[in-house]
């Protein structure tokens, strides 16, 4: 909770300076990764400088440096209240699609209004399918976030929808992400999508460590409350803890980021990828700041003193 009150207050202003906000500054290009040379091929350091990939997915170079990050959740299809959230100090937002009634059309407008903001825009899909993801990256979502993860070929083709050839088989089409990310976004996309893999159920946890081995998975990520609306089991419980540390040891052991609730982040260790509050929970919780600011005795029942021995809610 320490954490949500200065992003919640930067919230509350932020719908009137989302506007104002500076513009995200431009990484510096990462050299592309190299593969080990064939039997009898010259090594690396012989043969010509691998071509510079130019990385603008600030969330992959933060979690390539060691630090974690953390989104705002967006489900409401507000352009208003995506920049405010997205200007607020988030490393990313997390744009609900899978439990919201936001389109891609106005996913699209949300992501456009705020394109210089700092945060990444991640979007949770309704379904892995080739129309969902190939409408998500086109509209310039970094970040794909697959729920359900419950078999491999699910994440697999998701990863597959997701990338280019060679890498996968996205097609190249119109879109605005050209015009967010740059002309060189054809070159340097497969090196900046990133997928976040959700283990959500028993299922999922079954076949962990095949998800993390799964090649272009960037993050699993353990959904905390629908493993307990799958199993009946509460945190703490230990057939509940045994689910998580499987999950811990599959991702952490693949080399991967492990994902999971804010909550999490002073609790418990590994991991780097959070999930944060939603706009409308940080508006609400925003709104009583201010008004608990104003008046002290904002929400204090009549007659109860805040300090003993003192009453100044109780009318004169």
């Amino acid at each position: 909770m320490k954490r949500a009150i200065p992003l919640t207050l930067v919230l509350v202003g932020g719908l009137a300076a989302a506007a104002t906000a500076p513009a995200r500054p431009a990484p510096e290009p990462l050299p592309h990764p190299a593969a080990a040379p064939p039997a009898g091929q010259a090594p690396a350091s012989a043969l010509p400088a691998a071509p510079q990939v130019r990385i603008f997915n600030t969330v992959k170079t933060k979690l390539a440096e060691g630090r974690r990050v953390v989104g705002g959740t967006v489900s409401t299809p507000d352009p208003e209240v995506y920049c405010a959230m997205a200007n607020a100090g988030f490393d990313f937002i997390w744009i609900e699609m899978q439990h919201s009634p936001i389109t891609y059309a106005e996913a699209a407008q949300m992501i456009w209004a705020c394109r210089d903001a700092p945060a990444i825009p991640f979007i949770r899909v309704p379904d892995a399918t080739e129309g969902d993801i190939q409408k998500a990256t086109d509209i310039g979502a970094l970040g794909i976030i697959v729920p359900m993860v419950d078999d491999v070929a699910k994440i697999r083709n998701a990863v597959a929808f997701a990338h280019y050839p060679p890498m996968g088989k996205r097609s190249q089409g119109g879109g605005q992400y050209g015009a967010i990310w740059g002309r060189d976004y054809r070159e340097a996309a497969n090196e900046n999508v990133m997928i976040v893999a959700m283990i959500e159920s028993p299922a999922g946890v079954e076949i962990a460590e095949q998800i993390a081995a799964e090649p272009g998975v960037d993050v699993v990520f353990a959904a905390s409350s629908d493993l307990g609306s799958f199993t009946g089991l509460r945190q703490g419980d230990d057939a509940y803890e045994a689910l998580v540390t499987r999950i811990v040891d599959a991702t952490l052991g693949a080399g991967l980021t492990l994902g999971g609730p804010l909550a999490w982040m002073s609790s418990r260790e590994g991991y780097g990828f959070f999930q944060g509050p939603s706009a409308t929970s940080l508006l609400r919780t925003g709104a009583r700041i201010v008004l608990q600011e104003a008046d002290p005795c904002f929400g204090v029942p009549a007659g109860v003193a805040p300090v003993e021995g003192e009453d100044p809610c109780q009318a004169p």
